[in-house]
């Protein structure tokens, strides 16, 4: 490994501020409801017509210090141009996620910050979706059957993780909107203490949440840069595609699971449309046939805080990695920690340049790649 640049000093001093600004930003701490239950068996008792009204944590936080504190690093200090650019796509990154935190439960405006941090889905986008939701439901088998606790599903995720060789801590939550989900600041995989789990979802977990999310946590703590730990600009629809694709490669991935994400794109396409949250829930029931448990949690993933719209990424990031992987290219770049796809050159020259390292944790399914699936292989392959 080189030598780290000249002026990396003056590097490592930003990182470090930024590192030390953004463990206050995590917007997964903010935007889940905390009265998810009590809004929907209010909502089925309307006949699916009473808008829930969500009450969110407090957020503790000065959005307009953080602002502040952000635009005063001396990025001019860093004189490698390829890190400075790096480094003040960053800060305008960051403070897109302040500004989605601030309007969290303030409808429209929310909404509007979601759209500058996340996007919405273009009209390929939505015709892919509406592609995958053309084809035929696979028959029913036992792997789909609820069954498992949180606590059976605690300890399949301990005993998946025994190949990984790192640590982290597991906790139990009724105030969850995913039915399981990792902290990355605190390498905590969270549990929807209130699902009773498929086996098949256990594998999903499995290799989405442990396989990718906390492979990528960890490779991302090994850096001199903290920023690896973070989050690079547009990191979710590349760590998404990741984990999504992880369920590909080790044969988790059902068309069912496909379908649930082509879901999350008519559902945050359904904000551009300006649906509230019964119609988009009416659009998923009765539009398109699922069940009133699902249309509501994919609902609430969408209108919580207000309209938010990284749901959508899912779809799109796994086509990207899915082509991206399919040319030859490597994965392992994408691995060292919450990075993104578009800034790959990037990644490679801070490691040339001796400011970042190789991975150390690989994520299993990518090196094995036990997918069976056909069906699913086919219509990857055919999605614009």
């Amino acid at each position: 490994m080189n030598k780290p640049t000249v002026l990396s000093k003056e590097l490592f001093e930003i990182d470090t501020t930024i590192d030390d600004l953004v463990k206050r930003i995590e917007l997964l701490d903010y935007i889940n409801p905390i009265n998810i239950e009590k809004e929907k068996e209010k909502f089925f008792n309307s006949n699916f017509t009473k808008e829930p009204k969500f009450r969110y944590p407090n957020i503790d936080f000065d959005s307009f210090g953080l602002h502040r504190s952000f635009f005063q690093q001396k990025i001019e200090k860093i004189e490698d141009k390829v890190i400075r650019g790096f480094y003040e796509d960053i800060i305008y990154a960051y403070m897109s996620l302040v500004e989605c935190i601030d309007n969290i439960g303030n409808g429209k405006k929310f909404y509007y910050s979601s759209l500058h941090a996340f996007g919405t889905p273009t009209e390929k986008d939505v015709e892919n979706a509406k592609f995958i939701l053309h084809f035929n439901n696979e028959p029913k088998n036992t792997k789909i059957v609820p069954k498992y606790t949180s606590t059976e599903a605690e300890a399949y995720f301990r005993n998946f993780s025994k190949k990984y060789k790192f640590s982290y801590k597991i906790k139990h939550s009724t105030k969850l909107s995913a039915i399981a989900m990792v902290l990355n600041n605190i390498q905590t995989l969270v549990i929807n203490k209130n699902h009773t789990f498929t086996k098949n979802e256990l594998q999903v977990l499995a290799n989405h949440e442990i396989g990718l999310h906390l492979v990528t946590t960890m490779n991302g703590l090994l850096h001199p840069l903290k920023i690896f730990s973070h989050g690079f600009p547009n990191n979710v629809e590349t760590q998404e595609g990741l984990a999504v694709y992880s369920e590909y490669m080790s044969n988790s991935m059902t068309l069912s699971r496909l379908k649930e994400l082509a879901y999350r794109v008519i559902a945050v396409d359904s904000l551009a449309k300006g649906y509230n949250f019964s119609q988009t829930f009416n659009l998923l029931k009765n539009g398109y046939g699922l069940n009133r448990d699902s249309a509501f949690y994919i609902t609430l993933r969408v209108h919580r805080g207000g309209g938010f719209t990284k749901d959508y990424l899912y779809l799109t990031g796994l086509k990207k990695i899915y082509d991206f992987h399919r040319k030859g290219n490597s994965l392992d770049p994408l691995l060292t920690g919450k990075v993104s796809l578009e800034y790959i050159e990037t990644i490679n020259y801070l490691i040339n340049t001796g400011n970042a390292v190789p991975i150390k944790y690989k994520n299993f399914a990518f090196t094995t790649n036990s997918n069976k699936n056909e069906l699913v292989d086919f219509i990857l392959k055919n999605l614009k």
